[in-house]
């Protein structure tokens, strides 16, 4: 048989196997984890790149190698807990007939204690993304079923000058409760742009090139 032939039928009998209803699950699962590795990598490599050469020092070697590792990390990570989250759901599913909403968090539970449980700086970055937005969430949640009054005036500028107070406030003054990343962040904005010898470190660059 030649090479074309075989690929064709390979190519056959795994299309045929997709087709199958039951094994959806399993697939969707497999399918997942591929999601999860491929979205891990498309939002942290950029983010990384961008990070790394602004704030990050060392040889360009190994700058590319903290990226590198970043983006494996991120990608590794979200497509283990896509995996595990949705195996879980399945199995609790099929043991007891019918999906429930306890089901999904569970499975989110358990993910999140095997996966993000690890306290590192790619897990803490998630994790906080993660907790901003289900604030969000939930106060919406709460107006809807009633359990907070719908606000007569859009709270969205208080919301925004108690954030901007607050993180200023620790950063000014309890700059080690934050994360690194964002500490580099707010020095770079705040105070760096206190410190300048010529035109070339206060217009073109931040500090004086090195000789």
């Amino acid at each position: 048989m030649a090479a074309s032939d075989l690929f064709k039928t390979l190519l056959y009998t795994v299309n045929n196997l997709l087709q199958q209803h039951k094994y959806k699950s399993a697939l969707a699962v497999v399918k997942g984890f591929r999601n999860g590795a491929v979205y891990g990598a498309k939002i942290r490599a950029p983010h990384a790149l961008v990070m790394t050469f602004l704030f990050r020092s060392g040889s360009l070697r190994e700058k590319f190698r903290a990226i590198a590792q970043a983006t494996y990390t991120h990608s590794r990570n979200l497509a283990c807990f896509v995996f595990t989250y949705k195996g879980l759901q399945a199995l609790q599913q099929r043991l007891q007939g019918r999906p429930l909403q306890s089901h999904s968090f569970l499975a989110a539970c358990v993910g999140g204690w095997l996966v993000f449980g690890e306290n590192n700086n790619i897990n803490s970055q998630i994790n906080m993304y993660l907790l901003s937005r289900i604030l969000f969430a939930l106060s919406r949640l709460a107006v809807e079923k009633g359990f907070i009054p719908q606000p007569k005036k859009d709270p969205f500028p208080l919301f925004a000058a108690l954030v901007w107070g607050i993180v200023l406030w620790l950063f000014e003054y309890h700059p080690h409760t934050l994360q690194p990343s964002l500490q580099s962040s707010m020095n770079y904005l705040y105070h760096d742009s206190n410190t300048w010898h010529d035109i070339s470190d206060f217009l073109i660059y931040n500090k004086p090139k090195t000789k």
